[in-house]
């Protein structure tokens, strides 16, 4: 049988079973399995047991429960609400400063957890009703909720991050490295969006009444709400660059950490470590399944010489490599609309990562940009994340519509930081190579 039509049938059987609804680490994993015993035979599958023994020997695997158990912790704690607190004090007295401080909370707890979400259910159910109570415009709260609340993904330590560095063999360390200052980037283009906006349109994103503002003494009684985070943050990522601990011994510093906080708000107690560690348990499990899909798929796609046919049709994508790594973050973009990152990982980066290498790129830029896309996709019509997880927490008249129109801005401005990482690299490469 052709490759050609190989390939036809390997991802139309993908397509039809995700059609069904069931799961797509089952099916990618499984799907992979049937192709590989039919045009290998039953040895094939010692290749799939060698590549999953190696990656479970891998010590870095241990990062993912600690920092899942981190994340889990911290969302029991009342970290959010005292930030909030002290970020509305600071800089509500400045045009568009509720939805500043709100950003710079979302920076906050992307640097402490590791996921996205758990700053768009935090802050949906703090800052929100806070921002809408003080006349702010919806859609400008829900955007600035939004797209703050994917960063978790970026801003290191990143979950995701970790995954591209199993599938791809990259460095978890020179990864973490690699998304502060684009997150950093980020964070600039969106304030700076902010600020303009609300000063051109004031209705917009209005100061706060003196009255609302604090005196100084409560201003600075507030700043003891950033040590804590301060010091989660420091603990994880200081330990890193310091090259004091791996990343996944930081993973394990986060943790004391996050226990150390919840111990600070009276949340270290058996209830809250028994929900955080039963969840983390699922979470962990569904990702250990996914990692076996991933090798799965990576096997009979290079089994069936699928690869060469991907990368011949490649060569056909006008603008030399530039126009193919463009083509690539397009179909990613368009990917992550519709399936979850982690699926997108699995699809994607064994076919595309051979090509990136072969064009002479570097796959810890490329797996910046890669990232960047995901957090797209976690706020992007119709199935992201974190659409529906806003969607849980926000006042009964706001719509699905108001969310998902509120995005489109910020969707923009992150497409603008794609293009200004790719037009300068350093930006994602220069403290990866200071540091590793």
């Amino acid at each position: 049988m052709s490759i050609e039509i190989l390939t036809l049938l390997f991802f139309g059987s993908l397509l039809f079973f995700l059609l069904l609804g069931l799961p797509l680490a089952f099916v990618l994993g499984g799907v992979s399995v049937v192709f590989l015993y039919f045009t290998w035979g039953f040895d094939s599958f010692y290749m799939v047991v060698s590549q999953i023994s190696g990656t479970m020997a891998s010590f870095t695997l241990v990062a993912i429960p600690l920092f899942v158990f981190m994340a889990m912790v911290l969302e029991r704690t009342g970290v959010a609400k005292d930030l909030y607190r002290m970020m509305h004090l600071w800089f509500g007295g400045l045009r568009g400063g509720l939805a500043l401080g709100t950003l710079a909370i979302c920076a906050v707890f992307a640097a402490m957890v590791g996921i996205s979400g758990a700053a768009v259910v935090a802050m949906g159910t703090i800052a929100l009703p806070s921002m809408l109570e003080r006349g702010y415009d919806r859609k400008m709260a829900l955007g600035v909720i939004n797209t703050g609340g994917g960063w978790g993904i970026l801003i290191p330590p990143s979950i995701l991050m970790i995954l591209y560095a199993l599938i791809t063999g990259v460095s978890v360390g020179q990864m973490f490295a690699a998304g502060i200052m684009p997150g950093v980037l980020l964070m600039v283009l969106t304030s700076i969006y902010i600020v303009v906006r609300a000063n051109l349109q004031p209705h917009l994103a209005p100061a706060l009444p003196k009255e609302d503002r604090g005196t100084w003494p409560e201003k600075l009684r507030a700043l003891r709400a950033v040590l804590l985070p301060i010091g989660v943050v420091v603990m994880v990522l200081g330990s890193i660059i310091g090259g004091i601990t791996t990343p996944t011994e930081a993973a394990a510093m986060g943790v004391l950490g996050a226990l150390i906080s919840a111990a600070v708000y009276g949340e270290l107690k058996w209830s809250v470590m028994q929900d955080a560690a039963i969840r983390t348990f699922k979470l962990t499990g569904m990702i250990m399944w996914i990692l076996f899909a991933a090798h799965a798929f990576s096997a009979a796609y290079q089994s069936m010489g699928a690869q060469a046919l991907i990368e011949g049709l490649i060569q056909y994508i006008p603008g030399g490599p530039w126009g193919i790594i463009i083509a690539m973050m397009v179909i990613i973009f368009f990917l992550a609309m519709v399936l979850d990152p982690v699926g997108i990982m699995l699809i994607t980066l064994p076919v595309f990562m051979p090509i990136v290498k072969s064009l002479g790129f570097d796959p810890i830029w490329f797996g910046i940009l890669f990232v960047i896309n995901m957090e797209i996709g976690y706020k992007t019509p119709p199935f992201g994340f974190n659409l529906f997880y806003l969607k849980g927490v926000v006042p009964p008249g706001i719509t699905m519509k108001d969310i998902y129109t509120s995005v489109i801005p910020f969707v923009l401005i992150e497409i603008l930081a794609i293009a200004i990482i790719m037009i300068f690299p350093e930006i994602a490469t220069w403290l990866p190579d200071q540091f590793f």
